[in-house]
């Protein structure tokens, strides 16, 4: 016997991956992330809400395990897990994620400080709020169509009839597949008011809108600090960011923190600060600690060392580097009115909303009309059985088909004919025909009243304005985000961060560098190694950088805060930099960064410098002075007086002085420099020393053992213009060793 084969569908492996692909990307779209524009809720949510509105959980019932409620969602409705439907459920509960909470909790539903720490859903009980009836209460007048669930045992409502535009109010996050949404919350009261703006005023813009709505209103007291153009644009494109800031006080010599952005923790907060104090990052600051309480659930509390910490420049650098400010990506994508997902600038969103509130209202009105007509068919009919009644009667006890026997003798209707077979016969003979003939009057005047809504836009207008208003009279609140714009919070530099020292930087023959605290430091006094010795040394502040010099001429810094201190040997400055081959580190120099150098070479060249422009974060340094074949690099000169003031003296090896002005040599951020002092050539001549001395110093000649002092006359024997070759130093004084001033 030859068994027949089973025909089946072959499909090539690449279609069939794309559309599983396709078809699971749609479902997350659709079906999971993305809330519908109507009411605001994503399907699990819409789920857990009318479960929980047919369990009879409504705000003046009693609170029910939240186990019970979650096993009836995935039992009838939820297709997936029950920790993330409770999940859904609890983040509904929370007052800190929901700027209107739709569930009302018992128990451990979580904090500020760790969302993710509420009870298990066995322990905790649940109920509706208050709110959750601006979604529910129309639920049963028409309004909304239901369709199969996921097993086709039961009907769900596609989404609720909301009488408010709950998905600006609650907002809205979710991943979906190539596409996000995030949804911030608003105030009802301010949502409503641009709704019924915009009712008024279809060719309102997004600028006259905003005049309503100001800007999101998260569950915190945190500021919103962007500024009005930058909202405008978001509202006007859907697209943005917005910037919200913790509040603090005063109070005595500490800062006390009230309140922090929307989902900042305050325990991840605290340790932020206390790690940078860990990190001597914020020596201003003793001590910070978390005073929070069930009354005062935010009250951190920062302790300065001194009132003299700039206590606005402190709370800058954390906004700049903590949680204490936060910005919010803001992407309004929603599922439309058509069923597809888009971006919605805010007055499509409200005006496709009004769409949706208006035909939610008419479908109400015209579900409310049905019944008056259907009640008012029924009256007649029990009327024509009234004025008959002994005949009804009598009908009803001897015709085998009393129904059709109604019927032909009465010309009724087939529902009338039922209606009156339906009421009992003690009922029937207790019908009054001013009663009967009273709820006719009052049936017909409630139609008329319909019948007049639903032909006018006007009076269907303002009908739904005077319900947006009424609600937001009963659910309504004063906003809690306080508006106020800001300036850019500015974190504090590490110099900034750093205590300002003197310390003396000393850099020995080797090139060990260390650093000690003062200014009045022997440093040939110290101990070094081996064989090493006293170099040179710079005195500078803590909280400034040291720059090195090398034989090449490039420039090394590094903070001075940094280096190791002057009780040990210090640190060889190779394990820092890397300087080329052969080369020795041969000068330092410590100083602001706006502070003007003098760089000179044994050439005869040199050129003025601002310290910052020999700073430099590359280890390999940074070249600042060219240096000729054979010359050597002279120890940089802080002028001690403004550069107009300054004179320069450079003498020569061959025991000529030149003294000159200061602002004769061009400034450069690096190079040869031009002629200080002219030298002879073929002499092996070199540039020996040069200093710089202000209005009322002196000149110091030091030549071995021999010291003499230039000043006023004497010094004018010397003076002239850069690159002379000057005048001849008396004889025991041209072998100059080195220049000073006093």
């Amino acid at each position: 016997m030859s068994q027949e084969l089973i025909p089946f569908e072959q499909v090539p492996l690449k279609e069939y991956a794309e559309n599983a692909y396709l078809n699971y990307s749609m479902y997350v779209v659709l079906d999971r992330a993305l809330p519908f524009l109507g009411d605001g809720l994503k399907p699990v949510q819409r789920r857990i809400v009318y479960a929980m509105s047919e369990l009879g959980l409504n705000a003046a019932a009693k609170h029910k395990k939240s186990a019970r409620t979650v096993g009836d969602v995935i039992g009838k409705y939820h297709p997936h897990g029950d920790s993330a439907c409770y999940e859904a459920l609890v983040l509904m509960a929370q007052p800190f994620s929901f700027r209107y909470p739709l569930v009302d909790g018992q128990g451990n539903f979580g904090s500020p400080d760790d969302p993710k720490s509420f009870a298990a859903m066995r322990y905790t009980e649940s109920k509706l709020t208050p709110f959750a009836r601006l979604l529910l209460d129309e639920l049963g007048q028409g309004t909304v169509d239901f369709e199969p669930n996921f097993d086709g045992s039961l009907d769900e409502p596609s989404w609720m009839p909301a009488r408010v535009p709950h998905v600006l109010l609650n907002g809205a996050t979710g991943i979906a597949v190539g596409m996000a949404t995030d949804i911030p919350p608003h105030n009802l009261r301010e949502v409503v008011s641009a709704c019924i703006r915009l009712l008024d005023d279809p060719d309102a813009s997004t600028a006259d809108l905003m005049d309503h709505v100001r800007g999101p209103d998260f569950p915190t007291a945190a500021e919103i600090i962007t500024p009005r153009h930058e909202l405008l644009r978001m509202y006007e494109t859907g697209n943005g960011s917005v910037r919200a800031r913790a509040v603090y006080v005063r109070e005595g010599q500490n800062v006390v923190i009230t309140a922090l952005p929307h989902q900042a923790s305050p325990s991840k907060v605290l340790e932020q600060i206390a790690e940078q104090m860990r990190a001597k990052k914020l020596p201003m600051l003793e001590d910070v600690r978390d005073e929070g309480d069930h009354r005062q659930p935010i009250r951190l509390v920062l302790v300065p060392r001194s009132n003299r910490v700039d206590v606005d420049e402190l709370m800058g650098h954390l906004f700049a580097t903590t949680d204490l400010e936060k910005n919010f990506r803001i992407n309004l994508n929603l599922i439309g009115l058509d069923g597809r997902p888009q971006v919605k600038p805010l007055k499509l969103l409200l005006g496709e909303w009004l769409k949706f509130r208006a035909d939610t209202v008419r479908r109400r009105l015209q579900h409310r009309l049905d019944k008056v007509d259907r009640r008012m068919h029924l009256l007649a009919g029990l009327l024509i059985a009234f004025l008959n009644l002994d005949e009804v009667i009598r009908i009803i006890r001897t015709e085998d088909e009393p129904k059709a026997r109604l019927i032909e003798r009465f010309a009724l209707s087939e529902e009338q004919a039922e209606y009156i077979l339906e009421t009992k016969l003690r009922q029937l003979a207790r019908l009054e025909e001013m009663k009967i003939r009273g709820e006719q009057k009052e049936l017909e005047k409630e139609r008329t009243e319909i019948q007049g809504l639903l032909e006018s836009k006007i009076k269907l207008k303002n009908l739904i304005k005077r319900e947006l208003e009424a609600d937001a009279k009963t659910h309504g609140d004063d906003r809690r985000s306080p508006l106020v714009e800001r300036g850019a919070a500015k974190a504090l530099s590490e110099a900034d961060l750093t205590p300002s020292e003197p310390v003396t930087v000393i850099l020995s023959e080797k090139g060990w560098a260390r650093a000690a605290k003062g200014h009045d430091i022997d440093a040939s006094a110290l101990a070094y190694r081996e064989g090493d010795g006293y170099f040179a040394s710079a005195r500078g502040r803590s909280n400034q950088q040291v720059v090195f010099l090398d034989t090449t001429g490039r420039a090394y810094a590094t903070a001075a805060h940094t280096l190791p201190s002057a009780r040990g040997q210090g640190e060889p400055l190779t394990g820092r930099f890397d300087p080329p081959s052969g080369s020795r580190f041969v000068a330092l120099v410590a100083a602001d960064n706006a502070a003007p150098l003098v760089l000179a070479s044994s050439a005869g060249y040199g050129f003025i410098s601002r310290f910052e422009s020999l700073v430099s974060r590359h280890r390999a340094g940074k070249q600042v002075l060219s240096l000729p074949d054979g010359a050597r690099v002279l120890p940089p000169l802080l002028p001690s007086a403004a550069l107009e003031e300054c004179l320069l003296a450079a003498v020569s090896s061959d025991g000529h002085l030149l003294v000159f002005p200061l602002n004769e040599l061009p400034e450069l951020d690096k190079g040869k420099g031009n002629k200080i002092i002219s030298l002879p050539s073929g002499k092996n001549a070199e540039l020996v020393a040069c200093t710089t001395l202000g209005p009322k110093q002196e000149l110091v000649v030091v030549a071995g053992g021999r010291i003499t002092r230039l000043k006023g006359s004497d010094l004018d024997v010397y003076r002239g213009t850069r690159a002379q070759r000057g005048a001849l130093l008396p004889r025991g004084l041209q072998r100059v060793d080195r220049l000073e001033v006093v």
